[in-house]
C-alpha cells in the first residue's frame, strides 16, 4: 500500500521519517512519499489516486480542500472545515483532524490535565484548532494576543460558540493575569523579547513552533521549570493517530518524535 503527505512547499515535511518509521515498527511492506500538490490542485489529485493508495497526510495550504474533497467527515472537520488526514476506503474518502486531539494529547502528555485559563498568541488557521483543542480540554476563560482582532474572529467564534468566556487582546498589551496554560501559534521572531515575560505569565506553555527547537519562548519556558510542550510533540501525537487510521495499528508517539527528532539534527 501506498501513503503520502501532500502540500506546497513539501520538501521540509517530516511526515515521511515519522510514517516510515512507524511501518517499520509495524513489519507493513508499505511507502509514504511527500507529493507536492498546489493551492487548489488536491481535487483532480485524489480523483486520479490508484486502487493502491490508502491514506494522505495533508499540510498547507490544501487542508480545506482536503474536507471538501471528502464523502464523510469526523466531527473536527465538521466544526472546523479543515482536514489533515483522507483515508481511502472502497473508493470512499474519509477526512480526519488529528490536530486537535493529537494538540490535546501532547498537552496531556506534560501533565497539564484541565487547565482552567488559557492564552493563544495569533489567531490564523492553528489557533483556531488549537482553540477547539483547548476547549475539549476544559478551558473556560480564554484569551487570543493579537495584533489584528479581525485576525481571530472564526477563532473566538470556535470559543464563544462554546460557552467559553474569550478576550482579545493586542500584543502589546502588558500580561496582568497569569494564566494555567500559553499556547503560541506564530513564528519565534514574533514574540521577540517578551520571551521571559510570557513564559512568566503562564504555568505550562505549548509552542507549536519545531524548527529551529528550542524557540526562545520554549527556552524561557525550561528555564522557569515549566511544563513544555513542542511542535515535535504535536506532529508526533497526530502522525500516530494518522497512522492508526490508515493501517489500524498502534504506534507510540515516542517513536515518531524520535524519528523526527533525528531528521531534524543534520538541518
Amino acid at each position: 500500500m501506498i501513503c503520502a503527505v501532500v502540500g506546497s512547499p513539501i520538501a521540509h515535511s517530516l511526515s515521511p521519517v515519522m510514517h516510515r518509521a512507524a511501518y517499520a515498527e509495524l513489519g507493513l511492506d508499505w511507502a509514504y512519499e511527500a507529493v507536492e500538490v498546489h493551492e487548489g490542485e488536491l481535487g483532480a489529485f485524489v480523483g486520479a489516486l490508484g486502487d493502491d493508495v490508502r491514506g494522505l497526510s495533508v499540510t498547507a495550504p490544501l487542508k480545506r480542500e482536503a474536507a471538501a474533497a471528502a464523502h464523510q467527515h469526523d466531527e473536527v472537520v465538521e466544526t472546523l472545515g479543515v482536514a489533515n488526514t483522507l483515508v481511502v476506503d472502497d473508493g470512499m474518502l474519509s477526512a480526519y483532524n488529528t490536530d486537535v486531539p493529537g494538540a490535546i494529547a501532547a498537552i496531556q502528555e506534560v501533565g497539564v490535565k484541565a487547565p482552567r485559563t488559557a492564552r493563544v498568541l495569533g489567531g490564523g488557521a492553528t489557533a483556531t484548532s488549537m482553540a477547539l483543542a483547548l476547549v475539549r480540554l476544559g478551558v473556560e476563560e480564554l484569551s487570543f494576543v493579537v495584533r489584528d482582532p479581525a485576525r481571530a474572529v472564526e477563532a473566538t467564534q470556535v470559543a464563544r460558540g462554546r460557552g467559553i468566556e474569550v478576550h482579545v487582546r493586542n500584543i502589546d498589551e502588558p500580561l496582568i493575569e497569569k494564566v494555567d496554560l500559553l499556547v503560541s501559534t506564530v513564528p519565534d521572531e514574533a514574540v521577540g523579547s517578551r520571551s521571559y515575560e510570557l513564559a512568566d505569565s503562564s504555568r505550562a506553555v505549548f509552542d507549536v513552533v519545531y524548527d529551529p527547537w528550542p524557540t526562545s519562548l520554549g527556552r524561557a519556558a525550561v528555564e522557569a521549570g515549566l511544563p513544555v510542550v513542542s511542535g515535535i510533540d504535536l506532529l508526533a501525537h497526530q502522525a500516530a493517530l494518522q497512522v492508526e487510521l490508515m493501517t489500524g495499528s498502534i504506534v507510540s508517539p515516542q517513536l515518531l518524535r524520535d524519528a523526527a527528532l533525528s531528521a531534524l539534527s543534520p538541518r
